[in-house]
């Protein structure tokens, strides 16, 4: 992944990443470019029942719970970073020093997973927070609705570097306006909830074959 944000991405003229395409990007960057460049989108069971997951927290809000303030439905937005979106929730705690603490939760369906897709998603909304406050978020939570279980999620430095890197490798594409091959890791594929939408086997025939004209048309050449 790349190390830096491309200046292309950096001006006002270009429409801020979402947080969710962060999670995509973070999976299978094709996967990304066929849902936020390709604007490629097909309903399914996993995505109606995120939608009937966040029906509870998709509401702008404000509560006090045991001394602490709970707001769903926060827009965010890092303007430095080029990224925006909304957390389903965050948590403001009392620092003991007359300020408060913030710490980003994201509902998810399904359980925790072994790669760190939902981690970056929710590491981008910390920075937004910090860039917004002037203050630092040193983690977040995940709630899963399948295990019924909340996972703290620390923001280390490995974590903010990775989604450093996953901003830039997804703006990057979108400012090149090209989606990539299918990924290598075809247990994602397998994986995959748009695989019908991408068809990765497809994409890898047509491009061996266009590789092969090309050599052939080469050797031809050479041989004239």
């Amino acid at each position: 992944m790349g190390g830096g944000l491309p200046e292309a991405m950096a001006g006002p003229e270009r429409e801020p990443i979402p947080l969710s395409a962060l999670q995509h990007a973070a999976y299978c960057l094709r996967q990304a470019a066929l849902i936020h460049l390709e604007r490629i989108w097909e309903e399914n069971r996993f995505t109606a029942e995120g939608h009937v997951l966040h029906v509870a927290v998709d509401k702008p809000g404000s509560r006090r719970v045991r001394g602490q303030r709970r707001v769903t439905n926060l827009q965010l937005s890092a303007p430095r970073l080029g990224i925006a979106g909304v957390a389903d929730v965050v948590e403001f705690s009392p620092d003991g020093a007359g300020g408060e603490v913030a710490l980003p939760v994201e509902f998810k369906r399904g359980k925790p997973k072994l790669h760190r897709a939902d981690e970056i998603q929710l590491c981008a909304q910390g920075l937004c927070l910090e860039e917004m406050l002037g203050r630092p978020v040193p983690a977040g939570a995940l709630f899963y609705a399948e295990t019924r279980r909340r996972v703290e999620v620390p923001f280390d430095g490995d974590l903010r570097a990775l989604t450093l890197s996953t901003i830039a490798d997804l703006a990057g594409i979108l400012a090149a306006g090209r989606t990539p091959p299918p990924t290598s890791q075809k247990s994602r594929c397998k994986a995959c909830s748009r695989v019908e939408l991408c068809r990765p086997e497809a994409v890898k025939r047509s491009a061996a074959a266009f590789r092969r004209r090309m050599v052939d048309a080469e050797l031809a050449g050479e041989g004239a």
